[in-house]
């Protein structure tokens, strides 16, 4: 898939504009979110998931779920822990084809309040017609989301109403006062046999810990 990020100037500084290509390998088991930077593993026999730094060389190991405030600052925890999170989603009558798929549009919008208030939209395209568990999958990502931001039922209930694939989003998040555009599409979906080591820590990677991150 290719994800586009407008430029966007914050508290005086630019980031510029970014456009990158993701290669997602789903598997009954396991998955692989691959980019040139790095990469995500999730082992669900395991309950594992390797955090990959291709620039770095190195990776870090996570349990399932993830407890993101471990990983951070003691006064970054702090403030994760003081966070609160609301979603709400509404189903639309609109469809569009994507890569090949007929999906719905979903509209979402999820407000994050800690020390500032975020605000997220989305427009998300989702299909069920894809070759793999969709159910399942959507499953385990609710599930590794739910301890890295507090969501209650009420938000989990809430993203469980987008049936399908996620194929395509459009997101506005303003924060601080400034936009931050996104936009997110599939541009090919197929059955296809997984390069060795797709679902493996590549060799010659030396592990990263919780204090060597922190630090």
């Amino acid at each position: 898939k290719k994800t586009h990020t407008d430029a966007v100037t914050m508290m005086g500084q630019t980031q510029p504009a970014r456009d990158i290509i993701t290669h997602q390998w789903i598997s009954d088991k396991k998955m692989a979110n691959i980019t040139e930077e790095q990469s995500f593993v999730i082992d669900m026999e395991k309950n594992l998931v390797y955090w990959i730094n291709h620039g770095k060389k190195s990776y870090m190991e996570l349990a399932m779920p993830i407890d993101i405030s471990k990983y951070l600052p003691e006064k970054a925890a702090q403030m994760m822990q003081n966070m609160s999170v609301s979603v709400a989603v509404e189903p639309t009558n609109e469809t569009q084809t994507v890569a090949g798929k007929k999906c719905k549009r979903y509209d979402l919008t999820m407000t994050i309040m800690m020390m500032t208030t975020m605000e997220m939209k989305m427009k998300i395209w989702a299909t069920t017609d894809i070759p793999f568990d969709w159910k399942k999958f959507q499953d385990k990502m609710i599930q590794m989301m739910t301890p890295t931001m507090p969501l209650g039922q009420e938000a989990v209930d809430a993203f469980m109403k987008i049936e399908g694939f996620h194929m395509k989003s459009e997101m506005v998040m303003n924060m601080m006062g400034a936009d931050m555009k996104t936009f997110d599409e599939v541009i090919e979906m197929a059955e296809k046999t997984a390069p060795s080591g797709t679902y493996s820590v590549p060799e010659g990677r030396s592990e990263e810990h919780t204090s060597e991150l922190q630090s």
